[in-house]
């Protein structure tokens, strides 16, 4: 039989371990600004291994982002098409990983490149 002591420790043990667990399950996002002062800076959500194109309500980013934030541990892609198209050795793809970016310097396949207001939609994944 297990005492009141005994129970309640084992308890705090399991809801502890819990809320550490939820922790991890907090959804990671991306920044992406646009140099029109009006329409400023928005937070997506990021779906791993998911294209996200700048289409219906982030239409007003299509062609138009100019500095993203890519959360740590995480690896994304942008690219100049719809649908995430392109190859990752090309120069209308870029890849970037955690950190705050200018989009005019970013590393390409040639070194760096301005891939300022090339944007048309993006994937991201866990590295």
């Amino acid at each position: 039989m297990f005492s009141t002591k005994a129970f309640f420790v084992a308890f705090v043990a399991f809801v502890g371990a819990q809320v550490v667990s939820g922790a991890a399950l907090v959804p990671a996002t991306i920044t992406a600004c646009s140099d029109d002062a009006s329409a400023g800076c928005v937070t997506i959500p990021v779906v791993s291994d998911d294209c996200t194109d700048l289409t219906g309500g982030l239409s007003f980013l299509n062609h138009e982002i100019t500095a993203v934030t890519v959360p740590d541990g995480f690896v994304c892609s942008f690219y100049e098409e719809f649908g995430c198209l392109g190859s990752q050795n090309a120069p209308d793809v870029v890849v970037l990983t955690g950190g705050t970016w200018n989009m005019f310097f970013v590393p390409g396949i040639a070194g760096t490149q301005d891939f300022n207001d090339l944007t048309s939609s993006f994937s991201c994944s866990p590295i």
